[in-house]
């Protein structure tokens, strides 16, 4: 009976995590900015209405794992060169906690940094642009694919969407520089 209801709800979480994978980003799509995201408190959100200029988002399968850990480090020592091609904000995106996403930039940037790292933590964001993936056999739950959105304003003017999550191959930021 136990492996019955697992089973049942397994389907339902496949089916959930399929469901919320509607949308389909790309160049020229506005950018959903009224999904309440958190960055430095649980209990306080914020959107991203208002939002204006040339931004990026990097989404991220996971904070702390390898390759997300191997990418976001380009981001921070590339900064300044970010904001000589016109970009106004960086944001990191995760599927985690805001508890999380804060420990990891401070094990990125024990000093600090300017990129802004924020929870989606239901994953919301993510899934109303098409960015989730089913991750559960590994994280736990449905997660953001790797991706990079640069915006102007709220009109999304590139996507980087990797193929595979687990690989760094067009949305490490030596990668992106070039396209600004």
């Amino acid at each position: 009976m136990a492996s019955y209801i697992a089973s049942i709800a397994q389907a339902a979480h496949h089916a959930i995590t399929s469901l919320l994978n509607i949308a389909e980003v790309k160049p020229g799509s506005t950018l959903a900015i009224d999904i309440p995201l958190k960055e430095n408190e649980a209990d306080k959100t914020f959107t991203l209405e208002g939002l204006s200029g040339k931004n990026i988002i990097v989404g991220v399968p996971g904070a702390f794992t390898g390759t997300c850990s191997a990418q976001i480090p380009g981001y921070i020592k590339n900064y300044e060169q970010f904001k000589e091609k016109g970009i106004k904000d960086i944001y990191v995106l995760a599927v985690n906690d805001v508890f999380v996403l804060k420990a990891w930039k401070e094990s990125l940037a024990p000093n600090g940094t300017p990129i802004r790292f924020i929870s989606d933590d239901r994953g919301a964001f993510a899934g109303t642009h098409g960015l989730l993936f089913d991750a559960t056999h590994l994280l736990g739950g449905p997660r953001a694919k790797r991706f990079v959105l640069v915006t102007e304003d709220t009109k999304i003017t590139h996507v980087a969407i990797e193929a595979v999550p687990s690989e760094l191959t067009i949305t490490a930021a030596e990668k992106i520089l070039p396209l600004l």
